[in-house]
């Protein structure tokens, strides 16, 4: 079965920063494109960033290019999103999602249940 478990959400004040990770389970993270999306009150799910299994190749979302980076631990399978100078509008649950590549149209094939991140300004 299938796990992506994501943690690391919580509320913090704009202009800090956290990280999320999310612990891959049920499937080899090799081979695996992996990425984060988000998804804010009243607006649809939106893409964020990805990284590629082969060489680790990361692909951002305009709004968060130069203050989040996303990385992979395949020692531990897991997937991390570190987000630095943090605004009120990054406030939004985000997901982890194994894709088909890393591209902002990317098919997701698994999801995980979402951790809940508030920027208070």
């Amino acid at each position: 079965q299938v796990q992506l478990v994501e943690s690391g959400g919580g509320l913090v004040q704009a202009g800090t920063s956290l990280r999320l990770s999310c612990a891959v389970s049920g499937l080899s993270f090799s081979g695996n494109n992996m990425g984060w999306f988000r998804q804010a009150p009243g607006k649809e799910r939106e893409f964020v960033a990805a990284i590629g299994w082969s060489d680790a190749s990361a692909n951002y979302a305009d709004s968060v290019k130069g203050r989040f980076t996303i990385s992979r631990d395949s020692t531990k399978n897991t997937v991390y999103l570190q987000m630095d100078h943090l605004k009120p509008e990054d406030t939004a649950v985000y997901y982890c999602a194994r894709t088909s590549d890393t591209i902002p149209t990317t098919y997701v094939y698994y999801w995980g249940q979402g951790t809940q991140v508030t920027v208070s300004s």
